[in-house]
């Protein structure tokens, strides 16, 4: 990667000491016009989601929250290297010199482009090795690169969000892989294959996350003004409403009303997905609110009936729910973005407005809004089977058994790939009589707790007290301790035992 890096990659006129003549030649007045203060809020917010949010979304898992957020760790620090040098060869290469240039709007591209990979590893989470991640992205991240060049710059078609470049091609790449990763014997590690209280927890901290930076990751790379203002508000709109349709119908279809936090965590950010691609065209507010209403009912209904259909009939193990969240509401987007752009106009958009929206300049300058909502629909087409093709392949790689991938039984654990620290559940209980004990105060409330005479069960100790000589001193003196171990301890001869009469 480094000889790869130092061959190719450079900095851009905008990153590089070149700024202030390029500056000069284009009319430029202040350094404030760099492309670095435009984007750079909007990348800090990607990367945080990539990190972050994607990260502790996966550590639902009971015992999988190292592989969950450490591997998401790994997988993407690898991945933005290599997104670099292949999105910068298709998109961002000085044929000049034959360098790569790169700024501040590839970072954010890179990181996009590892959101892919991201969520091909929710579908295989778990159950898959660290040497068979890599190599799901590296093919993953190259894929990416060629059909998403394919999309934007052959069949020019507008994805700003990455409906159909991202989630959909990811969701189904993802399915494709789990597909041909099948495990017959998977019940094995039932007893892991679920959450605890603190582990749900943490994944909503990786909701939040993701929910709150979602404008910015689909406004992140749209043009600056009207465009990228637009698609913050109806991103905005649509995660607000399908929070709102996430939450009735996980009540309405669970027993006794209750909410389930699996929908909570994944249901409630379908909405930013479906409305990435027409996110900076004219949706209008109700229209984002309709698109996110749509698919809190979607994705909802699909954890609830269409994952445990995949498994049982398709023989696809799906971890994390991506179809719910990625591929379908991705597909939905895409199917937005085309309706949309279909019915675009200049009485809608205005003469200029429509050519900058659309980006109809140079061999597409005679492009219609109509023919423009095909090649939307053509671009959903290319993404779905790029992630389904390309799935199957490298699915067929991973097959081989050289990656040491988990067992049946030891898949969802941390143990094969981490060091884990010792349970507290496994630390023995410090005794009362421990004279290195620092907090005696516990050990006074385990000597009441087992006192006939202070603790609350006394009265039960009533009939017994009374038969005993010496009364409660009997049963208080030290040497009636039966945890001690020393040699002192004194023991009543049977001989002078008084038995009891009543009942107790």
């Amino acid at each position: 990667m480094i000889i790869l890096f130092g061959v190719f990659i450079r900095y851009n006129e905008e990153s590089s000491p070149f700024w202030i003549e390029h500056r000069k030649a284009n009319n430029i007045s202040s350094d404030i016009e760099n492309d670095f203060y435009f984007r750079y809020p909007s990348f800090q917010d990607v990367h945080v989601m990539i990190f972050v949010g994607f990260g502790f979304l996966m550590t639902f898992l009971k015992r999988y929250s190292f592989g969950g957020v450490g591997f998401n760790f790994l997988i993407a620090a690898f991945g933005l290297q290599w997104a670099l040098l292949m999105q910068g060869w298709f998109h961002s290469l000085d044929y000049s010199d034959g360098k790569i240039k790169i700024g501040v709007e590839n970072l954010i591209n890179a990181d996009f482009c590892v959101a892919g990979c991201l969520i091909a590893y929710g579908a295989v989470l778990g159950k898959v090795s660290p040497v068979q991640l890599m190599v799901l992205t590296l093919f993953g991240i190259t894929l990416f690169a060629v059909e998403e060049y394919i999309i934007l710059n052959l069949i020019h078609a507008r994805d700003a969000g990455g409906s159909m470049v991202i989630h959909t091609f990811g969701g189904y790449y993802g399915l494709s892989i789990s597909w041909m990763l099948y495990r017959p014997n998977l019940s094995q590690s039932n007893r892991l294959q679920g959450s605890v209280y603190h582990s749900d927890v943490f994944a909503m901290i990786g909701t939040l996350f993701l929910w709150m930076f979602w404008p910015s990751f689909n406004s992140a790379i749209t043009d600056h003004g009207d465009g990228q203002h637009r698609a913050a508000i109806n991103t905005y709109l649509a995660l607000a409403s399908t929070v709102l349709t996430t939450v009735a119908i996980s009540s309405l279809f669970q027993k006794h009303g209750k909410l389930d936090m699996v929908h909570i965590q994944n249901s409630t950010l379908a909405g930013g997905v479906a409305v990435g691609t027409a996110a900076e065209f004219m949706l209008m507010p109700y229209g984002s609110l309709i698109v996110g209403f749509c698919c809190g009912i979607i994705s909802t209904l699909g954890y609830i009936y269409i994952t445990p259909f995949m498994e049982k009939h398709l023989k696809i193990q799906d971890t994390c729910g991506i179809h719910n969240l990625h591929a379908m509401p991705g597909v939905i987007g895409g199917v937005v973005g085309a309706i949309t752009a279909a019915a675009a106009s200049e009485a809608v958009y205005g003469h200029e407005g429509l050519i900058n929206t659309f980006d109809f300049e140079d061999a597409f300058k005679n492009m219609t809004p109509t023919r423009q909502g095909g090649h939307q629909a053509a671009g959903l087409c290319v993404a779905i089977c790029f992630g389904v093709g390309g799935g199957i392949i490298v699915g067929c790689i991973l097959r081989l058994p050289i990656w040491g991938d988990p067992a049946d039984d030891n898949c969802f654990d941390d143990e094969p790939y981490w060091e884990l620290p010792d349970d507290e559940e496994s630390i023995p209980p410090v005794l009362q009589y421990n004279n290195h004990m620092r907090n005696k105060d516990v050990g006074e409330e385990q000597q009441i707790s087992h006192d006939p005479i202070r603790s609350p069960l006394a009265p039960s100790y009533a009939p017994l007290h009374q038969h005993l000589k010496g009364g409660g001193d009997t049963i208080q003196a030290h040497d009636m301790n039966p945890r001690r171990r020393d040699k002192n301890r004194a023991f009543t001869p049977v001989s002078q035992k008084r038995p009891l009469s009543g009942t107790l």
